[in-house]
C-alpha cells in the first residue's frame, strides 16, 4: 500500500514560524481537490485558507482547532485518488492492548473536542470509525437514560464516567449533573454530545450545581492551578481573583512581539504639525457635489500627498538591517525600494492590522480610495492575504476616526517611520491677519533617526502638510 501524500504546514508569510488552527474545513474519508481549501489557520497576521497540493481522499488530518502548529510540520495526509483510507503507521502492528488503548485515548479525546488525537487518525476505512452498537433511534435523546433493546445492550460504565475538562466545565456551566447522564462513548464515557443534549432536553433530570445533594454531588473542588477555579485563582501580588485569562495569541501576539521589538531597536523621533485643511474638505465636497459616488475619502488624497513627499524623501521609504538579520555580522546598511507599498493601519474584531497598498505611488486618489476601501473590508473579514498585510514600507495611520487629535505612534517594525493623523476639527486660526474659525488636522511623524535626521523628517512633514492646505494646486503637480 503506497503511502499518503503529507502536506508540511508551510509559511504562510515572511518569516513565519507558526500557526493557530482554528477551523477544518475537510474531514477524514473526504474526497479533495488539488487547490481545494481545507483548514482555516489564523497567523500571526491573518486568518487564511489553506489550499491542498494534493487530490485524494484525506488520511489524517495533524491537528485539532485551537491548537497552534508549526511550519513546517505534517498539516494534513492525503492517500492519492482510488486508495482506500488506511490506519496511519502509529497503528499498524498495534497489538490488541495497544488498540484498546489507542481507541480508549481516542474516545476522551473526542469527548472534549469532537475530533481525533494526533497520530492516531480514524479506524477503519473510509474515515468513518467502526461502530460496536447500532445507531440508536432517531427519537432517542442522546445522553438520557434511554433503555436500548435487549438485543443490543448499550456499553455502560458508571454514571458520570467522563475525562475531558471541557466537558466537565460545560456541565457545571450550565447546571447539568453528570451523575444523572448515562454516556454514549467507549465503556459508558459521557461525551460532549451527551452534555449538549441534555443542555436542550428540559426534561431531562438534572441537579444545579448552586443546590447539590448527597446523591448528586456538587463539583469537586479545584486546585488552585486550574484557570477555571472561582474561589482560589488569586493574584498573589494585588489580592484580587483573577476574571480573565487572555492568551496572547494570533494577531495579538503579533503586534505585541512588533511594538516591543520597535520600542527596543529602533531610536525614535517625533515632529509634527497642525495643518489647515479647509481647503481640502471644500475640495472634496465640491466633487462630491458632482459625483456623489466616485469621490475619494480624505484619506485617499492624504495617501496621495504622502507617496508624493516619500518620493521627495525616500530616506522615510527603507528599512534599516539590522547586524543579526544580515548575513555578515559586521554588516548594517539601509535598504531603499523601487516603489512605494503604502500601509494603513485598521483595527478589525481580530485586533489592529496594517494591510498595504502595492505599488501605491503609481495609483491617482481615486485608486487609493478605492484599494484603502477594498483592503479594509477583507482585513475585517480576516481575509486578507500574508502579502497584503506583511509588505508595507510606510504606514499611515488615521487615528481621528477614534475622535482624538493626536498620538506619538510606534513604528510599524521593520518599516522606518509611520504618519497619523488626528481629527479634523473646528479651530480658531489665523488668517491674512484675521482670526477665523478653520477646519485643522494634527499631523504627527514618527521615524528612525538611524536612517535620517530632523532635516529629512521635518521637509516631509511639511510636503504634506503644504498640499492638504492647497490640494488644488498640489494635484496639479501629481
Amino acid at each position: 500500500m503506497s503511502e499518503p501524500n503529507v502536506f508540511l504546514l508551510p509559511d504562510l508569510g515572511e518569516g513565519l514560524t507558526e500557526a493557530e488552527l482554528v477551523n477544518w474545513l475537510v474531514s477524514v474519508g473526504d474526497e479533495i481537490r488539488v487547490d481545494q481549501p481545507i483548514a482555516e489557520v489564523e497567523t500571526a497576521k491573518s486568518m487564511v485558507e489553506v489550499p491542498s497540493p494534493y487530490a485524494g481522499m484525506v488520511a489524517i488530518l495533524h491537528g485539532e482547532p485551537g491548537q497552534t502548529l508549526d511550519v513546517g510540520k505534517p498539516l494534513i495526509s492525503v492517500n492519492a485518488a482510488g486508495t482506500p483510507a488506511s490506519l496511519p503507521r502509529a497503528d499498524i502492528g498495534a497489538t490488541p492492548a495497544a488498540d484498546a488503548a489507542a481507541t480508549a485515548y481516542r474516545e476522551e479525546e473526542k469527548a472534549g473536542s469532537g475530533n481525533v488525537l494526533i497520530g492516531y487518525g480514524t479506524p477503519g476505512g473510509h474515515g468513518q470509525a467502526r461502530r460496536s452498537r447500532p445507531r440508536k433511534a432517531a427519537a432517542t435523546t442522546a445522553g438520557a437514560n434511554v433503555s436500548a433493546p435487549a438485543s443490543t445492550p448499550p456499553s455502560q460504565g458508571r454514571p458520570g464516567t467522563v475525562s475531558s475538562p471541557l466537558v466537565r466545565r460545560m456541565a457545571r456551566e450550565n447546571g447539568i449533573d453528570l451523575n444523572s447522564l448515562i454516556g454514549t462513548g467507549t465503556a459508558g464515557l459521557i461525551t460532549r454530545r451527551d452534555v449538549e443534549s441534555a443542555i436542550s432536553a428540559p426534561s431531562l433530570p438534572t441537579t444545579p450545581v448552586a443546590a447539590p445533594t448527597k446523591e448528586a454531588p456538587a463539583e469537586a473542588p479545584v486546585t488552585g492551578t486550574d484557570p477555571t477555579s472561582r474561589d482560589t485563582d488569586i493574584d498573589s501580588r494585588t489580592g484580587l481573583r483573577i476574571a480573565a485569562r487572555t492568551p496572547v495569541k494570533g494577531v495579538r501576539k503579533a503586534v505585541a512581539a512588533n511594538m516591543s521589538r520597535s520600542r527596543t531597536e529602533i531610536p525614535e523621533a517625533t515632529v509634527w504639525v497642525d495643518a489647515d485643511a479647509t481647503a481640502l474638505v471644500e475640495l472634496r465636497e465640491g466633487m462630491k457635489k458632482q459625483n456623489a459616488d466616485n469621490t475619494p475619502g480624505l484619506l485617499a488624497f492624504i495617501a496621495r500627498f504622502v507617496t508624493s513627499g516619500l518620493k521627495k524623501y525616500p530616506e522615510l521609504n527603507t528599512r534599516f538591517q539590522t547586524a543579526h538579520e544580515a548575513e555578515d555580522s559586521e554588516l548594517k546598511e539601509i535598504i531603499g525600494f523601487d516603489g512605494i507599498n503604502l500601509g494603513f493601519a485598521a483595527q478589525t474584531d481580530r485586533g489592529l492590522v496594517v494591510p498595504s497598498i502595492r505599488n501605491a505611488d503609481k495609483l491617482s486618489a481615486r485608486q487609493l480610495d478605492t484599494e484603502i476601501r477594498r483592503l479594509s473590508k477583507v482585513a475585517r473579514e480576516g481575509k486578507a492575504t500574508p502579502a497584503e498585510l506583511g509588505s508595507g514600507t510606510f504606514t499611515l495611520n488615521n487615528y481621528g476616526v477614534f475622535g482624538v487629535d493626536g498620538s506619538a505612534a510606534i513604528i510599524n517594525y521593520p518599516e522606518v517611520a509611520i504618519l497619523g493623523v488626528g481629527r479634523i476639527i473646528d479651530k480658531p486660526w489665523v488668517v491674512n491677519g484675521e482670526i477665523a474659525v478653520r477646519k485643522v488636522v494634527e499631523l504627527t511623524l514618527v521615524f528612525d533617526h538611524r536612517v535620517c535626521d530632523g532635516g529629512a523628517a521635518g521637509g516631509f512633514l511639511r510636503h504634506v502638510a503644504d498640499a492638504i492646505e492647497n490640494p488644488t494646486s498640489a494635484l496639479a503637480d501629481l
